[in-house]
């Protein structure tokens, strides 16, 4: 992928249009701070527009709190989309803002982060300063402190309990460093709270508009393992947490329109709240810019009826990198229905039971490397190459052979995963787009891929799609969501027989 990074604001009156007019689609793309409140807002904040002589507009929450102004309590930025071409490049920014997301800052310092990604501490600064506003302590501390916002004002959570989950160790620290950014303290947040009454604790999750949920709890329904997970035609639900200590989750649409998620999280440990959401805006694809990802996709023509039909077709990630690695194993040249039964016989023999089920259709954890390194899947229907695998790719993972670091370049996940025996380039890919959430991922060699790509032609070689993708990067597992649901749109019983590579 190219090392093109380009985070500038959209121009300036671009900018001034959108947030007149509220438009939904630049949310968290920019932030608009107003000088004679030291305020800063969402470009959907519903309050009455400020002058333009007094707006100044930022590329990151963290900008505009580094420049002295304090989170609007009306829009509240907290709840913005994030930005996926921060979040989801190869350089050097994005791949440390990856590990901020994944909570690196919380145990390790600057340098360590920039060790990572093989740079100096100054330099990583630098490009921080120079992308986003804020060097990248900020950038972690205003992702907590808006976490906080969030618990604080839409959760019963004690205070204590709140600054445990948005990573503050000493409540001393996290009241200091709150008043210092939102000028109130934590507990005067409280005074109009507008927490649920229930036995979950809910949280908002929003996105980017348009997006289309329905076709991503289609996705995962057809692919859910009973026991870990069941999705409905309104819902996603699964256990998550430790094994001592399990929850459950349900994630379902927003009532009223709103362009969110609505997260309910039964039995949550405090500090397991931020990783959870973090895992699920990465697995709903909910920081995604459809408006970026059409006008790249759109050139050559081969994708335009599909973008125009589904345009808010997002990118459907998995849980947990080695539960995706067992199904894509799984799912070698067998349909989609037959890896199913196969995950779900491994669940039910390997995976741990609970002690007491979490929901109807929720009693167990996947199993864990761990679990299945010496495992005989023989015994369950699975052959012997893909049962070699499965216990090889669990010693790889329990050795660090490979692992699922959230900063690796793609060519670096593929080139690691395709020297384990029993794992090609389809395997590796389908690994990245599910377990990485790559958006550039793209098994080539897929027959339905080379089949819809084609359109009345002949079936495309892997080559030749290889080619025509070209244009298509850095989002061509978006174009892989848009092929195969066009297949399953055009003949789902036809395609239900292929006994291709399937998803």
């Amino acid at each position: 992928m190219s090392e093109t990074f380009n985070t500038t604001l959209p121009d300036f009156k671009i900018c001034e249009q959108a947030r007149r007019s509220r438009d939904a689609r630049f949310d968290g793309l920019f932030f608009t701070a107003v000088t004679s409140t030291r305020i800063y807002c969402r470009p959907v904040c519903p309050a009455p527009s400020p002058k333009s002589q007094n707006i100044r507009y930022y590329t990151s929450a963290a900008a505009a709190e580094a420049a002295g102004f304090r989170p609007c309590l009306r829009c509240r930025p907290e709840l913005a989309p994030g930005n996926a071409i921060w979040q989801r490049g190869e350089h050097v920014v994005a791949r440390a803002l990856k590990l901020i997301d994944a909570g690196f800052l919380a145990d390790h310092s600057l340098e360590e982060l920039a060790a990572r990604v093989t740079i100096g501490a100054r330099q990583l600064r630098r490009l921080f300063v120079e992308h986003l506003g804020a060097p990248p302590m900020d950038v972690h501390t205003t992702r907590r402190l808006l976490f906080a916002k969030q618990l604080l004002t839409e959760t019963a959570m004690p205070v204590t309990e709140v600054a445990l989950a948005s990573g503050f160790g000493s409540l001393r620290r996290f009241n200091a460093a709150f008043a210092q950014a939102n000028r109130i303290q934590p507990r005067e947040l409280r005074r109009h709270p507008r927490a649920t009454i229930g036995d979950a604790l809910v949280l908002r999750l929003g996105y980017r508009p348009p997006y289309d949920f329905e076709a991503i709890l289609a996705f995962l329904r057809g692919r859910s393992l009973p026991g870990v997970e069941w999705v409905d035609e309104q819902s996603y639900m699964r256990v998550c947490g430790p094994a001592d200590a399990p929850g459950w989750l349900r994630l379902s649409a927003w009532p009223n329109g709103e362009h969110a998620l609505k997260l309910e999280l039964h039995s949550p440990q405090p500090a397991q709240l931020l990783p959870i959401v973090t895992r699920l805006r990465r697995m709903f694809d909910l920081d995604a810019d459809p408006q970026v990802i059409t006008a790249t996709l759109g050139i050559g023509g081969v994708l335009k009826p599909m973008l125009r039909k589904r345009p808010g077709l997002r990118l459907p990630g998995g849980w947990d990198g080695f539960e995706v690695a067992v199904r894509a194993v799984l799912g070698q040249q067998v349909s989609v229905a037959a890896a199913r039964t196969l995950a779900t016989r491994i669940v039910h023999r390997y995976g741990k039971p609970l002690a007491v089920p979490m929901a109807p259709g929720l009693d167990r954890l996947f199993p864990t490397p761990a679990q299945l390194v010496d495992a005989d899947l023989r015994e369950i229907g699975v052959t012997t190459a893909r049962a070699a695998t499965i216990r090889g790719i669990a010693s790889a993972l329990l050795d660090g052979r490979v692992d699922f670091r959230a900063e690796q370049s793609l060519e670096e996940f593929v080139e690691r995963w395709v020297a384990l025996p029993g794992i090609g380039e389809w395997t590796a890919h389908y690994m990245a787009m599910r377990a990485l959430s790559h958006p550039d991922a793209f098994p080539a060699a897929d027959l339905i891929l080379r089949r819809v790509a084609a359109g009345n032609a002949p079936e495309l070689s892997t080559r030749a799609l290889k080619e025509l993708a070209e244009a298509w990067r850095p989002w061509r597992a978006y174009a892989v969501m848009h092929l195969w649901r066009a297949a399953g749109d055009v003949a789902p019983a036809t395609a239900a027989k292929k006994k291709a590579s399937t998803r």
